[in-house]
């Protein structure tokens, strides 16, 4: 296992012994550069990926801190505009978020019977960052069941009380788990749900001897900001270490990264390189950088363009080729972490959003109100339910209201007022529309804000376009 020191982090004076491989004499500065680039659309999300392993299991003081490998952890609570950390919270379904090493032997996840009207999902993501597999509703259902996530090292059968086997092509898994919430009322329901989730090592679960544990890698400390510039590079070294070999359509990129020492056996040492190496990476990461911000903005006007972006390995490499003709898939990959790491594949959710209303024009509910209409039969089409939830546009939290409400969702169907002639119209603003209509309140900052849109389990007619969310239209 390679050793990546803090030295090279901070790219001090003093430097181990390096001799530069001989293939980097022969690379120009614009060939270092066009590989940096390509490098680094191809690992953000990798990198990304290593920033939230770093702050949730392997930083004790990180305040994102949530336990070591192989721990669940839940947290049960309805969300704030005191919570800060994440932008753009979810409000409909409480957390449980940890990371997983299943390199020595399998994990067994253990999920109890669920009612039939509660949505649940575990979603299952690997070090690229696709979403490789879900258990939950709409994917293996709501029964009790008990799964064996196992890491590409492991060839062993389906042992006797397994459900089904799911297997990962990296080591190490995130896992993402949501558990609907129905309102305030429901929160100690969410936690007896959480409680009876279950995660152990295969052995535990065979009461069978446990296999050596596996070499723990000299995980380097993160630094903020450096997936924006040159220290890129040292955690992608790292990363690809993790990774042990090149993905599908991946070992040319590999091949060239390895001729300017990146991915291979010694720790990458960019204080090393040549001077015009150095000034070539650098414009690299600023290239990608604005090709995926770039990439992000030609398509933010597809209100299908979250379920064209996360997925499986297999699904965005289609994805890339008929949506975007693209050869490799990692441009969505960086697209999707530059703007909603770990989203959901869209067979799960999609989110369509809305930044401006009907007529293009930025929403400010400090000089409008706004409504949303329904028709009486073309309400959001999701299996499981869905949501319409407001944020503040200047922090991207949610913001203090009088009835402290942040979402209006399906299950208040019930509360909805309708009109006469059954349509549903949503009212968002920053002051009342009068109590008669305050079920049907969004409340809105006195400012620019955004709402989000969450299907869970869309139908079809939402993934092919058929069905489109209705705008958000200007009143006085």
């Amino acid at each position: 296992m390679k050793r990546w020191t803090l030295t090279v982090l901070a790219f001090a004076a003093f430097t181990l012994p390096f001799s530069a491989p001989q293939a980097l004499a022969d690379i120009t500065a614009d060939e270092a550069k066009s590989i940096a680039r390509e490098a680094y659309v191809y690992g953000f999300p990798i990198v990304m990926n290593y920033k939230t392993m770093w702050n949730y299991v392997l930083d004790k003081d990180s305040p994102e801190y949530k336990g070591p490998f192989n721990q669940l952890s839940c947290d049960a609570r309805l969300f704030t505009p005191e919570d800060k950390a994440v932008v753009t919270p979810n409000a409909d379904t409480p957390y449980c978020m940890f990371w997983m090493d299943a390199r020595a032997e399998p994990l067994v996840l253990s999920v109890p019977e669920m009612e039939a009207d509660r949505y649940y999902s575990f979603q299952l993501i690997d070090l690229y960052t696709h979403n490789f597999a879900y258990v939950g509703t709409l994917t293996t259902g709501n029964g009790a069941g008990k799964f064996l996530i196992a890491g590409p090292g492991w060839d062993g059968e389906k042992p006797d009380g397994i459900t089904e086997v799911i297997r990962s092509e990296t080591g190490f898994v995130f896992n993402v788990t949501r558990t609907q919430l129905f309102g305030p009322d429901d929160l100690d329901k969410i936690k007896g749900i959480q409680a009876s989730y279950g995660l152990q090592p295969l052995s535990a679960f065979l009461g069978t001897k446990a296999p050596p544990a596996a070499p723990q890698p000299d995980f380097p400390e993160w630094a903020e900001g450096a997936q924006f510039d040159e220290r890129f590079f040292g955690y992608l070294d790292f990363m690809m270490d993790l990774l042990g070999s090149p993905g599908e359509g991946e070992k040319e990129l590999w091949d060239q990264l390895a001729d300017l020492d990146i991915g291979t056996d010694r720790d990458f040492d960019f204080s090393a390189l040549p001077k015009e190496t150095q000034e070539a990476l650098k414009a690299g990461v600023k290239e990608g950088f604005a090709e995926i911000e770039a990439f992000i903005e030609t398509n933010s006007s597809d209100p299908l363009n979250s379920g064209k972006i996360f997925g499986t390995r297999d699904f965005l490499t289609k994805s890339a080729r008929e949506n975007y003709n693209l050869d490799r898939p990692d441009m969505l990959r960086s697209a999707a972490a530059r703007t909603g790491l770990y989203g959901n594949s869209a067979a799960e959710a999609i989110y369509p959003t809305y930044l401006t209303d009907a007529d293009k024009e930025p929403l400010d509910a400090s000089k409008h109100s706004y409504t949303l209409t329904f028709a009486k039969a073309a309400l959001p089409p999701a299996k499981s339910f869905w949501s319409v939830t407001m944020y503040d546009g200047k922090t991207q939290l949610f913001i203090k209201n009088p009835l402290d409400r942040y979402l209006l969702n399906s299950a208040m169907i019930d509360q909805f007022v309708r009109s006469d002639d059954g349509k549903l119209v949503l009212y968002i603003s920053k002051d009342s529309p009068g109590k008669d209509l305050e079920p049907n309140w969004l409340p809105a900052p006195d400012g620019p804000f955004y709402v989000v849109m969450r299907l869970y389990g869309p139908e079809a007619k939402a993934l092919d376009g058929i069905w489109t969310p209705p705008p958000l239209v200007r009143g006085k």
